[in-house]
């Protein structure tokens, strides 16, 4: 399974999207809940004209875009915007991705159904919840708690058992469950955080958004040489806090 990433990195005007999006849209004021919300067909229209038509095509995210209930990772007050083209806020001063990019994160990735998966960043436990449905186990660390013990409720009571989350500092990784085959972060660091290449198997992919307010979305491979990088767009996420601020040095 490969990652079309020429595909993937989406033309000028996706890149342009994907910026002004993540830029001004998380803090967009909440809608009052409308009743009756076809949240099934309204998942749908997002994979149609969000996903599958900027270029995703692997048919293990499609499927998981598909099947993910978004309107259950994000509060009340924005639940009918779940399955519109742009972040959320959800709790703790903290976002829920665009759908778009949760799509393309994870198929640059380009899992397998036997890969073993670590998300720094939990969040909601949404983009834990699609990982969940393209690889065999997913491994997830938060380093705000109450945020964390939210998701792991959420994704448990969803049946996405799967997932193992875990309270702390992810800049330290989860070496006991090291190696993995795939590394993902949903906040940007400064830099990419060396215990995390570590933990990395060779052959395997890392996406992160890396850089201070100017970030690239970029995919790193784990050769026996080293790091090959390849920055895929420019985007905008909260930044990755606790131990990795205190570190000197860049990608």
């Amino acid at each position: 399974m490969k990652a079309s990433l020429s595909i993937a990195a989406a033309s000028a005007l996706g890149l342009a999207l994907v910026w002004t999006v993540l830029l001004g849209a998380a803090a967009q004021p909440a809608k009052p809940s409308r009743p009756g919300t076809d949240f099934d067909a309204a998942r749908q229209r997002m994979v149609d004209e969000q996903i599958r038509a900027r270029g995703i095509t692997q048919p293990e995210v499609l499927a998981a875009m598909e099947q993910v209930p978004r309107h259950l990772f994000v509060p009340e007050a924005v639940r009918d915007e779940a399955y519109e083209d742009h972040p959320l806020p959800i709790d703790y001063g903290q976002t829920i991705s665009q759908p778009y990019i949760v799509a393309l994160m994870t198929e640059l990735l380009d899992l397998k159904r036997t890969d073993k998966v670590l998300e720094i960043g939990t969040g909601s436990g949404y983009h834990s919840a699609v990982l969940s449905r393209v690889a065999a186990e997913v491994y997830s660390i938060e380093i705000i708690e109450p945020l964390g013990l939210q998701a792991r409720h959420t994704l448990h009571s969803l049946g996405y058992d799967n997932v193992h989350v875990r309270i702390g500092d992810g800049y330290g990784g989860w070496p006991e469950e090291a190696p993995f085959d795939a590394i993902i972060l949903t906040a940007a660091p400064p830099r990419l955080p060396q215990p995390l290449v570590e933990q990395l198997k060779v052959g395997g992919r890392l996406v992160v958004p890396v850089g201070d307010f100017l970030q690239d979305l970029s995919l790193f491979t784990k050769t026996k040489n080293g790091l090959e990088r390849r920055k895929i767009a420019p985007v905008r996420f909260v930044p990755m806090t606790g131990e990795v601020q205190q570190k000197d040095g860049r990608p």
